[in-house]
């Protein structure tokens, strides 16, 4: 047969997803391979001996780029990137660090790890340093699940929830969230069965906003077996002005991992450095499973700069907040279904024709924005590009 790679095009979300999710999003054009069978989207392969789940879902989707408008200035709020300047003394820092580029960073991230125990107060041997939240999720991911188990998390939420369960062969149980944008406990509880590895919680959820009480996150911790993993991602969780205390909660309970990062309100998405939080045994399986020196010298550097300056890293987060909340009151004042948002970005709920049209208006505007399954998330940028999307907001 002919041996070429078969092109196909995937939609964000839609493999990934369940079924009784509609396919959503621009159309990226990736690969669609299997190994000697027809995949389901009705193409075959005999080149390569590759796995035959990567024809069961697609790789992760960035937020597109801005189009090119004339005489406008172009802004990206598909990503939740954080659009401040780098605090003072983190590019000295990432330089000063990269001076000696051939040698391999430190793949402990030692004095990393020690500033990060020293300012949560836990044990250095509870902190895993990873290539941004992304990679501590990956890990968690790595040492639960395979075939013949099962991963719950709500939906939707983070899109790489649903590739990684996939990628190790799981069942995955997405829950609906509750109406109002967040996570419906009881349902999550429910879907919990004995070849459950792992629970999947985000707090603020992305992409819709809200985030977990305490009230919520000790009751469902109370409801799941000690031997189930819950990972609580909190990427956003700096933007936030209330939020359930984590580091209090995994006191009690062992099961209860925390993934963390300095990509969204610290800035640093550009160099991919993260954490875990998790009981010993747990961290020392994820250091397994992580790649060595996965975190540069540069990003360690950046990071325990960024880290000395928390306080600094605290007052912009809340100056990104205040301009989060006028952003959406102004939205709802338009008439728009914004729910509770406590990220670095706002959520529009919107039905699909009108999330085409709303996302394509932001683009002539030289605006990117976010469409995904059930609406438009806008992360908050500069004054003049929130105005354009007000404007949009508006017009239709």
């Amino acid at each position: 047969m002919n041996t070429r790679a078969w092109e196909h095009y995937h939609s964000g979300w839609a493999s990934a997803a369940p079924a009784r999710i509609r396919p959503f999003g621009h159309i990226p054009r990736t690969l669609c391979v299997a190994r000697h069978k027809v995949c389901k989207h009705g193409h075959m392969s005999n080149r390569f001996q590759l796995r035959d789940a990567l024809a069961e879902f697609p790789p992760y989707v960035p937020g597109k780029p801005p189009v090119a408008s004339p005489g406008l200035t172009p802004y990206k709020l598909s990503s939740n990137e954080n659009h401040l300047p780098p605090l003072p003394g983190v590019l000295d820092a990432v330089t000063a660090a990269a001076a000696i580029p051939a040698n391999y960073p430190d793949p402990t991230a030692a004095a990393l790890v020690a500033d990060i125990a020293d300012r949560l107060d836990v044990d250095p041997a509870e902190v895993v340093p990873g290539a941004g939240a992304s990679e501590i999720l990956s890990a968690l991911t790595n040492i639960t699940l395979e075939s013949g188990t099962s991963v719950v998390y709500p939906w939707p939420s983070f899109e790489m929830y649903p590739i990684l369960a996939s990628a190790r062969g799981a069942e995955k149980r997405p829950v609906d969230l509750m109406p109002d944008g967040r996570h419906d406990f009881a349902g999550l509880a429910a879907a919990i069965d004995d070849t459950t590895r792992m629970v999947l919680l985000c707090s603020p959820n992305n992409p819709t906003g809200p985030t977990i009480t305490d009230a919520e996150l000790q009751g469902f911790l109370a409801e799941v077996p000690d031997n189930v993993i819950v990972v609580l991602d909190e990427a956003y969780l700096e933007f936030a002005t209330e939020a359930a205390d984590s580091l209090a909660a995994r006191k009690k309970h062992a099961n209860l991992v925390l993934a963390r990062t300095f990509s969204k309100a610290h800035g640093l998405a550009g160099l991919r450095v993260g954490y875990g939080i998790a009981d010993v045994e747990i961290a020392s399986a994820m250091r397994q499973v992580i790649a060595p020196f996965s975190v540069t010298a540069g990003a360690q550097a950046a990071a325990r700069e960024s880290l000395a300056r928390v306080d600094e890293v605290a007052v912009r987060a809340k100056e990104v907040a205040a301009v989060r909340d006028r952003f959406a009151h102004d939205l709802r004042e338009l008439g728009l279904s914004v729910p509770d948002a406590q990220g670095n970005y706002v959520w529009i709920a919107l039905d699909p024709e009108a999330a085409v049209a709303f996302e394509g208006e932001c683009a002539k505007q030289a605006v990117a924005v976010r469409r995904l399954q059930g609406g438009v998330r806008v992360s908050i940028g500069p004054d003049e590009a929130l105005d354009r999307v007000l404007k949009v907001a508006a017009s239709l």
